[in-house]
Order: structure tokens, then C-alpha cells, then sequence
């Protein structure tokens, strides 16, 4: 199994945790990658940003940071990825280890560790060969901006600047040991219903309430079973099919005294079938725009629907016998000497982006726990685990 500094792993990852980086706003973790990289020698001329951010729907600072070195054998290249940026609780972090966890010292923040403990792992194997002295085979790592958002930093890669890599392990949440080797898709809605304002008190009946509206579109949707765990068996199939949605920001009105003009509605819709992901979707949007057309004024003028689709994600799922997923497994048992799990997951991780850009990769953790949240921690063996990983992936192991 691949020794480490652990000490040296340890320390990376606790200083990129407490570097500021929210999604967007990048460039101060950035910077700190890139130093690590020239202190191992790594040529200016291999270290690159694309141009991900600004394709975005929110303008980010930096692209994606890529390095992409030859190596000193032939074989095909591999692909290490993680992503630069976390969450909003996150900032402000500060990192403090006890006994076999990292936390944050303040109770109030997050720790970070979504991603940053995959960026530091990709680090700590590359520095930890780099080192050794032993051949490696062409060599990719993509540090992706903007994954908390949608996965734009992965969705806007300029594949073109990867050199083409035959496979990809991407390191995110969790086990280090469990490989995700499939993940659902995702779909966005905007939806946006004008109202006809009048005085609540005075003149009710001249007013088309948007938020009545948006109220009886979530209790047609909650009834007839499209929010939450939807499951429908569709005509002609024989076994249901399964998918999630969720109605989660409302924005809208200024006063108890108005009827409202406008509502903005967020929701999305998730399955690992695109068909019936699609599906939930247009049930959604169906049911806004009915249930505008029902709110109307006492002269009859109704409240209008403008709603807005757009795919986050497309779904995965990778044969378990491919060339990817079985490298992918070795390096795990060289590793840890320990039998990989293999999953399929109900989120999106860079992994469906690099799937749909030709690029077959595998996501595996690197011991965060509780992400996204003020109890999120760092388990350190499995922070370890994961950097033994990458230096055997990177190795060839």
C-alpha cells in the first residue's frame, strides 16, 4: 500500500480549508493551488485557467485550473479532478483538529471540507510521486470552479485543454472507498407568475393574486403526487418509475394590503431517467400554468405564467466491468487492501458533466461527513485513504 507524509497531507488540507472561496469568488484558493504546484516544480507552462466562468449564468473570477503534464511513461492519460469552491456557511472557517476529526473551531461555520479535502488529496499524490521519483503515465488534474451551483465549472470545461484522457477518477464526498460510478440528472425550473395588483381592502375583486397561484399549483402538484419521491408507472411499462422534486424559494409580495403582482418560483426535478425526469418536469410547468389561468380578476383577466427549464445534469451510470471502473477498483485495493463498494447516487457530481464530455470517471470521497452544515467534520484516516489513493492512481497501482 502507498505511504504518505501524513503530516504534510494533514497540514495542506487544513490551510486550503481555511482559504476563502466561495462559489465564483475562486481565485484565493486558486492561488494557494497554484503555489503548491510551483514548490513541487511544476512548469508554468502546464498550470492553465479556462475560460468555464465566463460562459456561466453567474460571472465567476477564475475558470477551471488545469494541469496537465506528460509524464515520464507512456500509457493512457488519467484524470484526477476535484472542485475549488464551497459553500456560504463554510466561510469564515477555522480549521482545528481533535484527536481523529477536523472541525471548525467556530461553532458557527462549516469546515470546507466539500472540496477541499479533494483538492488536497489530488495535491498529496501528485507530490508524493513527484517525489518518489517513479514513472507515471500522462497526467491530467482539473480543479473545477462553481461545482455548489450546478456543476458549471464542469458543464463549461474547454475539454480541448485536457488532453484527452481516457478516464477520470474525481474526488468529492464520503467513503473513499465507495465508488460512484452512476448518478441521477437534474432539471431546474424558474417560474414567474404576474398578477394583476389591486387594494386588498377596497377593491379585492379588480386583483388576481399571483401567490394564489403558485399556492394551488403546489397542492395540485402535492396531490396528484409530482412533489417529493414521485413514483408513476407509466403506460405500457411494468415497473414504476422513480424521481424527486421540490418547490424551494418562493419570492414574492409587498404588503398584507396588496394583492400581489408577481411570484418567482424555484423548483427542480431529479431521476435517473431522463425521459421520466422530463416528465416531472412538464407536470410542474403544467401545473403553474393551469393554476394561473385559474386566478383571475372579476372582469376575467387571469394571472400569467412565463416558466423556465433548464437540464442541470444529465444522468450516468458506467458498466461495472468498463475499463474505468475496474482501474478505478484496483487502485482501491492497492490502496487500502480493502474491497470497494460501488454506488449509485441520487445527487449530481462533476462526474455526470465529464460523462457527457466523453470522459468516463469515477467519484469517490475523501472523509467529509455532514457537508454543507455547521457539523460538517473531517475524518482523518479516510482524508489519508484518499491521498493513497491518488498517488496509486497516479502510479498506475
Amino acid at each position: 500500500m502507498s505511504k504518505i507524509n501524513e503530516k504534510r497531507a494533514v497540514d495542506l488540507v487544513m490551510q486550503l480549508m481555511a482559504v476563502r472561496g466561495p462559489s465564483c469568488e475562486e481565485s484565493e484558493v486558486a492561488a494557494v493551488v497554484v503555489d503548491q504546484l510551483k514548490a513541487i516544480d511544476i512548469p508554468g507552462v502546464a498550470i492553465s485557467f479556462d475560460t468555464a466562468h465566463q460562459r456561466t449564468p453567474r460571472p465567476g473570477a477564475i475558470g477551471n485550473l488545469i494541469v496537465k503534464l506528460s509524464g515520464t511513461k507512456k500509457g493512457p492519460r488519467l484524470m484526477l479532478s476535484a472542485h475549488l469552491d464551497a459553500v456560504p456557511i463554510c466561510m469564515g472557517c477555522k480549521p482545528k483538529r481533535v484527536g481523529d476529526v477536523i472541525k471548525s473551531a467556530d461553532s458557527a461555520t462549516g469546515l470546507g471540507g466539500d472540496d477541499r479535502a479533494g483538492v488536497a488529496a489530488l495535491l498529496v499524490g501528485l507530490m508524493e510521486v513527484l517525489e518518489s521519483k517513479q514513472d507515471y503515465a500522462p497526467l491530467t488534474l482539473c480543479f473545477f470552479v462553481q461545482e455548489e451551483i450546478g456543476l458549471q465549472g464542469s458543464r463549461n470545461l474547454v475539454v480541448s485543454k485536457l488532453g484527452k484522457p481516457a478516464f477520470a477518477l474525481n474526488f468529492d464526498g464520503g467513503n473513499p472507498r465507495k465508488l460512484t460510478i452512476g448518478a441521477t440528472g437534474g432539471e431546474k425550473l424558474k417560474i414567474k407568475l404576474y398578477g394583476i395588483p389591486a387594494h386588498a381592502g377596497l377593491a379585492p375583486q379588480d386583483g388576481a393574486n399571483a401567490i394564489t397561484a403558485a399556492g394551488l399549483a403546489i397542492a395540485s402538484l402535492h396531490k396528484e403526487g409530482w412533489l417529493g419521491l414521485v413514483k408513476k408507472r407509466l403506460p405500457g411499462a411494468r415497473i414504476a418509475s422513480m424521481g424527486t422534486s421540490n418547490v424551494g424559494i418562493i419570492r414574492g409580495g409587498n404588503a398584507t394590503n396588496v394583492i400581489t403582482d408577481f411570484v418567482e418560483v424555484d423548483a427542480e426535478a431529479r431521476s435517473h431517467e431522463s425521459p421520466f425526469r422530463t416528465l416531472i418536469s412538464n407536470a410542474i410547468k403544467d401545473a403553474f400554468v393551469k393554476a394561473a389561468s385559474l386566478v383571475t380578476t372579476a372582469a376575467g383577466v387571469a394571472v400569467r405564467a412565463e416558466v423556465e427549464q433548464r437540464v442541470d445534469y444529465e444522468s450516468f451510470r458506467l458498466d461495472q466491468n468498463s475499463e474505468a471502473v475496474q482501474r478505478a477498483a484496483a487502485t482501491v485495493r492497492a490502496s487500502t487492501g480493502a474491497e470497494p463498494e460501488f454506488a449509485i447516487t441520487d445527487g449530481g457530481v462533476d462526474a455526470n458533466w465529464l460523462f457527457k464530455h466523453g470522459i468516463p470517471a469515477v467519484t469517490l470521497g475523501c472523509g467529509q461527513r455532514n457537508v454543507h452544515t455547521n457539523q460538517e467534520t473531517l475524518d482523518v484516516p479516510d482524508f489519508l485513504v484518499a491521498c493513497r489513493i491518488a498517488k496509486a492512481a497516479i502510479l498506475g497501482e
